[in-house]
């Protein structure tokens, strides 16, 4: 048959990327209790074409990713050598987006439940790998300010950490989970019994935070962590008493 994809194209434009999308895709990945856990992620793959081919081969980057049996930062970079076979190209992309469980007890009463926290595997080679691992985790907060002008109580809110890291040395994503979960005002438990939700409550109002303490003792734990050379974290507060959400950004390089 015409292979019509690998006909010479004559406008000399490179793509940089080109590939599929929301491939939802059944995937193993590691897991610090168990060592692995199957989960579903979400693909995208792509790899960059060159000026004088007409189109890429869609359906490689899927016999590639089929040949994955674990997903680890090793077999990710196998991954990508494979895409860069199979398409003929210089460079290859990837990025998994899936849910991850934790399974937690809860502080007083010890019941053991799942958390769901939403993880990504983002990674691309050229000549070198470099490969990104990202969490967005759920905790809880309480304002500091509000807390302070009340004569009972303060306001209290969900909000999400998403921490963005490339690693000198192997992390588990259990790991970037606990930072998060120390940052904050409390961690969240799926199932909170009465002695439980007594404790959350207390513990939240003992222990205040803003957006910004947050994000700040983040980027601390990060730094003392020693196997992290680059961070991205993002906190976003899922305001109770506003109309709006409040945010907090930073990223930076870590060079001892």
């Amino acid at each position: 048959m015409i292979d019509v994809q690998s006909q010479k194209d004559l406008r000399g434009i490179s793509i940089q990327k080109v590939g599929i999308k929301d491939l939802n895709w059944p995937i193993v990945v590691m897991d610090r209790e168990n060592k692995t856990q199957t989960t579903i992620a979400k693909i995208t793959a792509a790899a960059e074409l060159k000026g004088d081919i007409r189109g890429t081969h869609m359906s490689r980057f899927i016999e590639a990713i089929d040949e994955l049996k674990v997903v680890g930062p090793k077999e990710i970079e196998k991954l990508l050598d494979r895409i860069k076979e199979k398409l003929n190209s210089e460079k290859a992309y990837i990025r998994f987006d899936f849910p991850y469980f934790i399974n937690k007890r809860t502080p007083v009463t010890g019941t053991l439940s799942p958390l769901k926290v939403d993880c990504y595997f983002e990674a691309e080679k050229d000549q070198k790998f470099d490969l990104k691992t990202g969490v967005i985790v759920p905790v809880h907060t309480l304002c500091p300010c509000s807390k302070e002008i009340s004569e009972y109580g303060a306001h209290n809110q969900r909000a999400y950490v998403t921490i963005e890291v490339r690693m000198k040395k192997f992390m588990w994503i259990e790991e970037l989970v606990e930072i998060a979960e120390a940052s904050a005002s409390c961690p969240l438990y799926s199932i909170l019994k009465r002695p439980d939700e007594k404790w959350v409550t207390e513990r939240a109002y003992q222990n205040p935070r803003f957006v910004e303490d947050l994000l700040r003792e983040v980027v601390l734990k990060i730094k003392e962590d020693g196997r992290i050379k680059w961070y991205k974290v993002f906190v976003e507060s899922i305001e109770s008493i506003h109309n709006h959400n409040a945010f907090a950004y930073i990223e930076g390089e870590i060079t001892k």
